[in-house]
């Protein structure tokens, strides 16, 4: 097919994650247009399409979020009560958490946030203000003395073309794509201490080595009814594949505990009648995954009426299922590892249906099944591959383990960068390596997202807007979780508004104490939190 004309704005933000999707809000706050490009046929990335419910920190629900991350949260939580047949118990928690998980204070199908950041965005796509393009992907870009001029996308449906173009052009993508295409500098996988000066760091750089990525799916139980799946082509591989410091063959309720490295056994059980407003999810106390069923529930059937639900729905975002065989950036080799890694993730669920112990002392759930429905997609697996690191600009200033390490701080208080635009919490949380790196969790403080990370230290009007900020290896563990992500992408959503308002740079925003002051200004009227109050890190 012809190429189609070029589609401009003022801002075109490539990718549609959490990321994407806060950049888009923020400068269509700002009065700006915006065209916003999807590969996925949902909007919400690791929340939606890749099926994960947020990962959050302890303190979500009193501070440490953005005022737009938490019209997000609220809406999930809303649609709920207007839509679900919730118990009266239910109906009373101001707090809902919907699937009762244990990783998150608001487990929830992902098909619910869509229909939420679809809301979120509804009013601008009347105004014409905002243009989504979805199910299409950046394939080049041209650049003129260090400035994007055009973005070409790709339909991944017919590979007919389209070029945007825009005074800033924001990389939302999961792994960081315009950097290569723009040839913006960049950094990918695991720096050496040489280069970081990281106590965790490797001996030498590996662009290699990355943390695991997932292939997520979602599962209910059907008792007395057979949903076995057909044997996964490559489940012999998978069924015999032991990481050295795995402890136990990968398809196993076996495995390395993230915190302690000690091997230890999980257990699952569909049949599990737990008490959904029993425990809430706390990070300080532990990841949660001691119980599989529990671990990453989307909906439990006890928060709604009886009979209603018949079971539980579970996404399946395990251990077992990081795909350690090989990394999807900068390879050509990428294709054939994400096949892989949906082999893998089938494989695991046929050996729950199949082999998995019982506490009968029986051996397989023949009634899991695969929720196809609850991730938009025919064979039931996520639209889109859990993506836990991408490329990494080449930034003004670089967030290392030095700044957020409880350890070589010496002490859990808040880490502060004069520049903040916004703020986040998490451990460094490393998964499970392509490069044989066992887990890697450490300690971490509450951390503000300096200005400096948001800024490649050649290009002028690109900007970073998700996991792909100048973060390290380490760091990068810390910054990859959902309210992070929304973070970055809003403050660079407001920054390419407030440049083109002022005809500035960004680096000029950074380096001018009464712009800086200005726009931090800015954001703090429209709900980002700069700082956090006197708590101390986990």
């Amino acid at each position: 097919m012809p190429r189609v004309h070029q589609i401009q704005a003022d801002i075109v933000i490539i990718g549609g994650g959490l990321g994407g999707v806060a950049a888009a809000l923020a400068a269509l706050r700002a009065g700006r247009t915006v065209v916003l490009s999807e590969q996925y046929d949902w909007l919400g990335g690791q929340l939606t399409s890749q099926a994960v419910p947020a990962d959050e920190h302890t303190w979500i629900e009193q501070f440490g979020a953005n005022a737009s991350y938490r019209r997000l949260r609220d809406g999930i939580r809303d649609y709920y009560r207007r839509n679900y047949p919730l118990t009266d118990r239910a109906l009373r928690e101001p707090r809902l958490n919907p699937g009762a998980g244990l990783v998150s204070r608001i487990c929830a199908e992902p098909r619910v946030a869509v229909a939420v950041i679809d809301e979120m965005l509804a009013p601008h796509l009347s105004s014409g203000r905002l243009r989504v393009l979805r199910g299409m992907r950046p394939v080049s870009a041209a650049t003129e003395t260090d400035r994007v001029t055009e973005v070409v996308l790709e339909s991944v449906a017919d590979g007919s073309t389209l070029a945007v173009a825009g005074e800033f052009v924001l990389d939302a993508t999961e792994t960081g794509e315009l950097l290569p295409l723009t040839g913006t500098e960049y950094v990918v996988g695991a720096e050496s201490r040489e280069m970081t000066g990281e106590p965790n760091a490797a001996d030498a750089y590996r662009p290699d080595n990355v943390q695991a990525l997932s292939w997520c799916f979602v599962i209910d139980h059907v008792e007395g009814e057979d949903h076995t799946i057909e044997k996964p082509r490559d489940y012999d591989y998978w069924a015999g594949y032991q990481p050295d410091f795995w402890g136990a063959r990968l398809l196993s309720l076996t495995g390395p505990h993230p915190r302690t490295l000690e091997i230890v056994t999980r257990t699952f059980t569909p049949t599990i009648d737990d008490d959904p407003f029993a425990r809430i999810a706390d990070q300080r106390a532990g990841g949660g995954d001691e119980e599989l069923w529990i671990f990453r529930r989307i909906l439990s059937r006890k928060a709604l009426e009886p009979g209603f639900l018949d079971s539980d729905i579970v996404l399946v975002n395990w251990p077992m299922i990081d795909y350690l065989d090989g990394s999807v950036i900068d390879t050509p080799d990428a294709a054939d590892h994400l096949e892989r890694a949906r082999q893998l993730s089938l494989s695991m669920l046929y050996w729950l249906q199949t082999e998995a112990p019982r506490p009968d002392g029986g051996s397989g759930w023949p009634g899991l099944r695969l929720r196809g429905d609850i991730t938009g997609t025919p064979d039931g697996l996520a639209q889109a591959p859990y993506i836990r690191e991408s490329r990494r600009i080449v930034s003004e200033f670089t967030v290392t383990e030095n700044h957020l390490s409880v350890a070589v701080k010496g002490d859990a208080l808040p880490a502060t960068f004069p520049d903040s635009v916004g703020v986040g919490m998490y451990r460094i949380d490393l998964h499970p390596s392509t490069g044989g790196d066992n887990y890697i969790d450490v300690p971490s403080v509450p951390f503000e997202i300096p200005l400096g990370c948001l800024l490649p230290v050649r290009m002028q009007n690109l900007l970073p807007a998700g996991k792909n900020v100048g973060t390290t290896h380490l760091t990068n563990g810390a910054f990859r979780l959902h309210p992070v992500e929304w973070a970055i992408g809003e403050a660079a959503g407001w920054l390419a508004a407030f440049c083109l308002d002022r005809a500035v740079d960004p680096r000029a925003v950074r380096n001018t104490p009464p712009l800086l002051e200005e726009f931090q200004s800015l954001l703090t009227l429209h709900g980002v939190e700069l700082h956090w109050p006197d708590v101390s890190g986990y």
